[in-house]
């Protein structure tokens, strides 16, 4: 019998005061998505949150499938890649979607999201090219994460709950130090002060960018933030941070202060 997960759910009785409402959680359905326009074909995507908030879609999600099919298709093609929190399977299922995907991709959430996850994979025909399982934050990697190596780790709206914040780090610096060439793709939407503590904390661990994306200005507004994380030894290294679009992007390092750098 499978341990119980060890990352705490979204419980809005011990959220802060300074939280922003949350969207009206949406109806059970299936979603059909494209991303505007980034995806050939809608990805179809059942909704249900009985098993928890991840159960539907989040900005953050929509922001990060969007820019990950805008800017870095090619490399998509040949990665081995890794959902963390997928709640429904939003963003790595659009990948599997619209890529000729090289290698199977691992969805994974704790085991509420498990059955949602499954099905949204049959739904879209994905199952030759993405694998749903469970992932605990904090627990060592199952091993077919541990055989896979993920080089590109895509983690959107995973900043939700404080308390969470150490075993999501544990989770990333035990996956850039299986794989120290590795980059993250993390994206959040700000609700509350304590939400950039976390990106303080990874700051401190990794290297962090504020990557570039044509609609910094519209999400921006909407207290949406964008980032790779990578390992310090493992990019200084390889020379490279996994950019290989070629555009600016912003880069912060320790002291905070951003500067624009070239890929």
């Amino acid at each position: 019998m499978s341990s119980p997960p060890l990352s705490p759910l979204l419980d809005p009785v011990t959220i802060s005061e300074d939280l922003i409402p949350l969207a009206v959680f949406k109806a059970i359905g299936v979603a059909h998505v494209d991303f505007d326009g980034a995806l050939s074909q809608p990805l179809q995507l059942r909704e249900d949150v009985r098993s928890g908030c991840g159960g539907q879609t989040w900005p953050a999600g929509m922001l990060l499938g969007k820019h990950m099919l805008r800017y870095h298709r090619d490399r998509l093609k040949s990665a081995r890649i890794l959902e963390l929190g997928a709640g429904g399977g939003l963003v790595g299922l659009a990948v599997a979607l619209e890529c000729e995907l090289q290698n199977q991709m691992l969805v994974t959430d704790q085991n509420e999201m498990l059955e949602l996850m499954h099905h949204n994979v049959k739904l879209n025909g994905l199952e030759t090219k993405a694998q749903a399982m469970v992932l605990n934050w904090g627990e060592p990697l199952p091993t077919a994460v541990l055989e896979q190596k993920p080089d590109i780790i895509l983690a959107g709206e995973c900043v939700y709950f404080e308390p969470a914040f150490p075993l999501l780090m544990a989770t990333l610096k035990t996956l850039l130090e299986l794989n120290p060439a590795a980059v993250v793709y993390f994206c959040f939407k700000k609700r509350r002060r304590a939400d950039m503590h976390f990106v303080k904390m990874a700051k401190k661990a990794f290297l962090v960018e504020e990557i570039f994306d044509e609609d910094r200005p519209v999400f921006q507004r909407q207290g949406l933030f964008l980032f790779s994380f990578a390992s310090r030894t493992g990019q200084q290294k390889t020379g490279k941070t996994g950019h290989s679009n070629g555009a600016t992007r912003l880069a912060i390092n320790g002291d905070s202060r951003i500067q624009s750098v070239s890929c």
